[in-house]
């Protein structure tokens, strides 16, 4: 029997996303990942994540601690620590995280802050740059929206469950398995970041 492909066949390699703070002077077209929420490592919890235009490796989580929401290391190919994503320990009716950039071991200057919205399905982001992001979800679809919410109201990423393909649609690779589109404008790297905070908060 033939084996499926958690990431899709390589086709010519799309525009890399310019970073967050020069998104409004971006242009090109959608950038496509596979998210595999496994690790590579033998009983890491984390994620391992596939250019679907080149099925390269581009993105690596492992995570061994039980506490592993409150702090999460978003590598690349290599283990290159590009986040730190930290939970507040501070107590708080309202669940709040920071993004730093590298592998930081005390306190420095988030570029990223996220709050969870009240008793709805929604966590408020904001970045050092200026820009305002929100993100929306559905646990039971498993569907996640990231819009840019700076001027407007703009889809600049979104999860969804990961189909076979288009020849059976419908039927789901796995659960643990999603396919990350991000739109022209949006860091990668950031919009996984987000897709991080995302899964711990639900």
């Amino acid at each position: 029997m033939k084996r499926s492909r958690v990431h899709e066949e390589p086709k010519v390699a799309s525009d890399h996303a310019a970073p967050i703070s020069k998104a409004k002077a971006f242009s090109g077209s959608a950038n496509k990942l596979t998210i595999w929420q496994k690790s590579l490592l033998f009983n890491g919890r984390g994620y391992t994540v596939y250019d679907n235009s080149t099925g390269r490796l581009i993105f690596r989580v492992d995570n061994y601690a039980s506490d592993w929401r409150m702090e999460m290391f978003l590598m690349d190919s290599t283990g290159i620590v590009l986040f730190t994503i930290k939970r507040s320990p501070k107590l708080s009716l309202l669940e709040r995280w920071e993004v730093f950039r590298g592998e930081i071991k005390d306190e420095g200057k988030p570029f990223i802050k996220a709050r969870k919205a009240f008793g709805i399905a929604s966590c408020k982001v904001s970045s050092a740059a200026g820009d305002e992001y929100e993100m929306r979800w559905s646990a039971g679809e498993g569907w996640s929206k990231i819009y840019q919410t700076t001027a407007g109201t703009l889809l600049v990423a979104e999860v969804n469950r990961k189909q076979l393909g288009k020849a059976t649609p419908g039927f789901l690779i796995g659960k643990d398995v999603y396919s990350l589109t991000v739109y022209p404008g949006m860091d990668q790297a950031t919009a996984m970041a987000l897709v991080m905070i995302n899964d711990a908060i639900r």
